[in-house]
């Protein structure tokens, strides 16, 4: 038997399986070259952007109707002063002392107010006028001394001058403020514009005094507007020398004043005090006279007193009355059963029925305010 060499047949086998690995290896190159070739494929196309459809708009659902809803409680305050015989103030009465109407129907009242529970508004006017400059410093100390006397921390004055045209001197502060104002105030000698300034004070109060606190007006003056007749003579004299106008004119414009300058002081709900200082000479001047009665028609239309003092010391003793009475006041409020919304004028009357002996003082009424809506 012929035996092949080993050494020979090596290289063969070599050979072989060299050729055997490469063909493998060639096999398996095959699916990588084609992965790659995938991954140079260009870009995927852009994903379609989705569009919403627009949201319809709602229908909107009404409103609900809602009834305007008006305040018609009404309710009224009424500050009485109750006095003697002998004009001193009488305390101690109860709510069921009282009676009172409105426009000639019974009215219930809700309560009685204590009136060192209520804070005041004073607008105190002092004339500077030529008419009263002979007195005037004596007048304005005691005007001055009864703010201080009057008034407590929660209360405020505001002052005005009354002179040719109205003149604030001081808007509503505290008691030493106010009595400063009065002290720095300059006596004039020019015409005295007496209802515009009784009309401005009683416009500042309706303005910056709110609901709930009671309102009053002290005057020191005689109440003889010359300012009105000035104006009306001016008007007639048409340029030429000046000509008063006659006394049926001056007693025509005085009357108008006093009827203007009422109706807005109780449109107000202003208490009007006035002081005269002109003593008992006013009774020798006819229009002094109307000029003082003018003054006594506003004070007891708002529940108020017109005070003539004989002389001087009787003026310190008129400022303490007034003080006393502006702090034994009695508050009557009442809610009105008047549901009209008539804005005119509604006629107020107090009385005692029980105690009819006693003096009871009262605005004679007021002017309704707007609802409020």
């Amino acid at each position: 038997m012929k035996f092949i060499n080993r050494q020979s047949f090596a290289p063969a086998l070599l050979m072989a399986a060299l050729a055997l690995s490469f063909l493998i290896a060639a096999f398996l190159a095959t699916p990588l070259s084609q992965a790659q070739k995938t991954k140079e494929l260009g870009p995927p196309p852009p994903v379609p952007r989705y569009k919403p459809k627009p949201t319809p708009t709602p229908t909107p659902t009404p409103a609900p109707e809602y009834e305007v809803v008006r305040i018609t409680s009404n309710l009224v305050m009424v500050p009485v002063s109750v006095t003697d015989s002998q004009g001193n103030p009488v305390l101690g009465l109860k709510q069921t002392d009282f009676r009172i109407e409105e426009d000639g129907r019974p009215q219930e009242i809700a309560q009685l107010g204590d009136p060192e529970h209520v804070p005041l508004d004073i607008a105190l006017l002092i004339d500077v006028s030529a008419s009263v400059v002979a007195r005037f410093d004596f007048e304005q100390q005691a005007a001055a001394g009864f703010l201080k006397q009057v008034l407590k921390s929660e209360d405020r004055a505001t002052v005005f001058a009354i002179d040719q045209t109205p003149r604030m001197v001081q808007t509503l502060t505290s008691a030493s403020a106010a009595s400063q104002s009065v002290m720095a105030v300059k006596a004039a000698k020019g015409y005295t514009a007496f209802f515009d300034s009784v009309l401005a004070a009683s416009k500042y109060l309706d303005e910056s005094s709110p609901t709930g606190r009671r309102r009053i007006v002290v005057v020191i003056s005689d109440g003889d507007d010359t300012a009105r007749i000035v104006d009306a003579s001016v008007a007639q004299s048409a340029g030429s020398d000046l000509r008063l106008v006659g006394a049926d004119i001056q007693n025509q414009l005085n009357q108008r004043g006093i009827q203007e300058t009422q109706r807005e002081v109780q449109r107000s709900e202003v208490t009007f005090y006035s002081i005269n200082p002109s003593g008992l000479s006013l009774k020798l001047n006819a229009r002094a006279m109307r000029a003082e009665q003018g003054l006594e028609r506003i004070a007891s239309a708002t529940g108020g007193a017109a005070f003539v003092p004989r002389d001087e010391a009787e003026l310190p003793l008129i400022f303490n009355r007034i003080a006393s009475e502006i702090r034994s006041q009695y508050l009557l409020q009442y809610y009105s059963n008047n549901e009209s919304g008539n804005p005119n004028f509604r006629r107020i009357g107090v009385s005692t029925p029980q105690r009819a002996e006693l003096r009871v003082r009262a605005r004679e009424g007021y002017y309704p305010k707007a609802k409020a809506k």
